[in-house]
């Protein structure tokens, strides 16, 4: 395990301090380093001390990069950025992947340090709010539990620490089995979920629903067939020739028992929280199931966004000084849009969807999209599930105001990602291409956009002296739903499953399903990584159904648009989209510029670096490297 020092004093959150005009101000200590004394002497001092370990949260899944364009979701635009030497399966201890600091190995220990001296320190503090104490505590278990989830379901098993080190100890530890970490973090979320019982929520910080739901995801993780030793090594054979099995997976136990324990741990959640319209006993309309998801995905904090969709949020990171730290754009918000909007908005096209992604959103009438069909093939973006053009921006969708520059060639403001007739034998470029007339170096290699997480306000131009106030969802209600109908199923209740994917369609307006069997499990394989697209599940969830080499293995799909005026026509200029005028075709190619994806089963599992094996040489290496 990486050393971590410990400094003289502990840093904690600035403050605003006024001072009188007389001697005492010659006596005033430094802010930025208080005394452990100090600090768990005083009730602000200990919560400032939690608030730095919130911090370690990151933006969560708003970064540059996303964990979507490791998966069949998305494939990240740009050259350069070390995403390739994973999803190309040629990572290894010396040649370490893109690694997000809401999971490195060497940030979660940071973190985790700390919440364990909070909770070494706060039983003994002095300070007399007992209320707050055990808030402060709860949250501390939780945020532990937390970070090492993340270790958890990156890395498989790790080494448990419960209590800061000292500066002269051994720091070299064994990793834990994957059983016996997921015990551990399972009591500190029951502790936390105790401690915080009674306290009111507020949002961004851990409450007791968010420590059992927490825990729900935990258990879920853990029956899945990735982690039963017997199922993990029956389907991949390098799994099956590693001698320290028990360090990802149950070597014991019965995996229905362990289903059990994730149903009922999420229906407990359930029982409490109703979440956003899962009441409904019908679809709502097409136009209300694309408001709905909207909603969900603003976080109930836009002019777009119903209030409501706020009890969606079981954990959320929010938009606020007290524990993350934003960076210097104007208005201090997230850049999302700025990273993975279109390149016509002077974007970035970060992560942009991928054609497997689009072509796993059913029809409205709940069948299947196929290119087989002429009526499909000829207008793909037709009559799709309503949560498809909430999520993705296609040729020909339309979107916000463009800026100033650029408006003059779009003033109806759609997306442009083809090439098209101009009428005199020659072809128009889409603004949104990277061919592009406004840039021609930001543009979609799969010619799609991302809409999702944001914000379609017209007030905010997304360009460069923009950005946007959106809660990254860490957990939300609909993924205990997902979760317990997955659980459900594997244990034989499919009259449950069916019931709760059918009020998440309900809610975004597709109709009623009535499979069984193993036509029912792909339906819940699909509804989660509809629902839950660009939200980190799908990375995970294709590793513990063991589906990755179907997934991140079929490389990357996109498509190419062009097109031709009908005859006796006259081309629009400037040029919009108009099948009246135009006659369009869509074509899936093979995108290879950045990527060529292939599978290899070590990538189950993150690599350890060769610093943190030579830190530590009691560190085993995962499966495969």
């Amino acid at each position: 395990m990486k050393k971590i020092k410990q400094k003289i004093g502990l840093l904690v959150a600035l403050f605003v301090v006024s001072f009188s005009c007389d001697t005492e101000f010659l006596n005033t200590r430094p802010l930025d380093k208080i005394s452990s004394d100090a600090t768990w002497a005083d009730g602000p001092l200990a919560e400032a001390f939690i608030f730095n370990i919130y911090s370690f949260l990151g933006y969560g899944g708003f970064e540059e990069q996303a964990l979507a364009a490791y998966t069949d979701e998305a494939m990240f635009t740009h050259s350069g950025r070390n995403i390739n030497t994973f999803t190309e399966g040629t990572e290894s201890p010396n040649n370490v992947a893109w690694v997000s600091g809401t999971y490195e190995w060497g940030n979660m220990y940071l973190a985790i340090r700390q919440a364990n001296t909070a909770i070494q320190n706060l039983p003994d503090a002095s300070f007399d709010d007992q209320g707050l104490k055990d808030r402060l505590m709860g949250e501390a278990h939780f945020l532990r539990a937390y970070y090492y989830q993340q270790l958890l379901r990156f890395y498989g098993g790790i080494p448990i620490i419960d209590r800061p080190y000292g500066l002269d100890e051994d720091y070299s530890i064994a990793r834990n089995t994957y059983e016996e970490c997921v015990n551990f973090i399972v009591a500190d979320l029951d502790k936390a979920a105790s401690l915080l019982d009674g306290k009111s929520r507020i949002p961004g910080r851990a409450s007791r629903l968010a420590a059992m739901a927490l825990k729900a995801r935990v258990l879920l993780y853990a029956a899945s067939d990735l982690h039963d030793a017997g199922k993990a090594q029956a389907n991949s054979s390098t799994l099956a020739g590693y001698s320290d099995i028990a360090l990802v997976a149950y070597t014991s136990g019965d995996q229905t028992t362990r289903y059990n324990a994730a149903k009922n741990a999420a229906k407990a959640v359930l029982d409490e929280l109703p979440g956003y319209k899962l009441d409904l006993s019908a679809p709502v309309s097409e136009s209300e199931g694309r408001s709905n998801y909207k909603s969900i995905a603003m976080g109930g904090r836009s002019a777009i966004g119903d209030p409501a969709a706020e009890a969606e949020l079981i954990f959320e990171r929010t938009h606020t000084p007290l524990y993350t730290q934003e960076d210097n754009w104007p208005l201090g918000g997230i850049h999302y849009g700025i990273n993975n909007g279109p390149n016509g908005y002077h974007n970035w096209a970060g992560n942009t969807p991928i054609q497997q992604l689009v072509d796993d959103y059913e029809m409205m009438d709940g069948s299947s999209f196929d290119w087989n069909n002429g009526e499909h093939a000829s207008a793909p973006y037709q009559n799709r599930d309503p949560r498809f053009y909430a999520t993705v921006l296609f040729d020909g969708a339309d979107w916000k105001p463009r800026p100033a520059d650029v408006a003059p060639l779009d003033p109806v403001n759609q997306i442009q990602t083809g090439f098209y007739d101009d009428g005199n034998g020659g072809v128009i470029n889409g603004i949104d291409t990277r061919k592009s007339v406004i840039e021609d170096w930001n543009g979609t290699r799969t010619h799609y956009y991302t809409h999702k997480f944001i914000d379609a306000d017209p007030a905010l131009a997304d360009n460069q002296s923009n950005a946007q106030v959106i809660p990254w969802p860490f957990i939300r209600v609909t993924e205990m739903a997902l979760s317990y109908a997955e659980a459900a199923f594997k244990t034989g209740d499919e009259a449950s499953a069916r019931e709760w994917i059918n009020k998440i369609r309900f809610r975004a307006g597709m109709p009623a399903i009535n499979d069984s069997g193993a036509d029912l499990w792909a339906r819940i394989i699909n509804e989660r990584r509809v629902e839950l697209a660009y939200e980190e599940h799908r990375y995970h969830d294709a590793r513990r159904w063991m589906i990755a080499p179907e997934t991140l293995g079929r490389g990357i799909k996109a498509i190419d648009v062009k097109a031709t005026l009908k005859p006796g026509a006259t081309a629009h200029s400037p040029y919009r989209y108009d099948p009246e005028v135009y006659n369009y075709t869509y074509t899936v190619v093979d995108e290879t510029t950045n990527e060529s994806r292939k599978w290899d089963d070590k990538m189950y599992y993150r690599v350890l670096t060769r610093d943190e094996v030579n830190r530590n040489n009691l560190l085993v290496q995962n499966p495969g490297y």
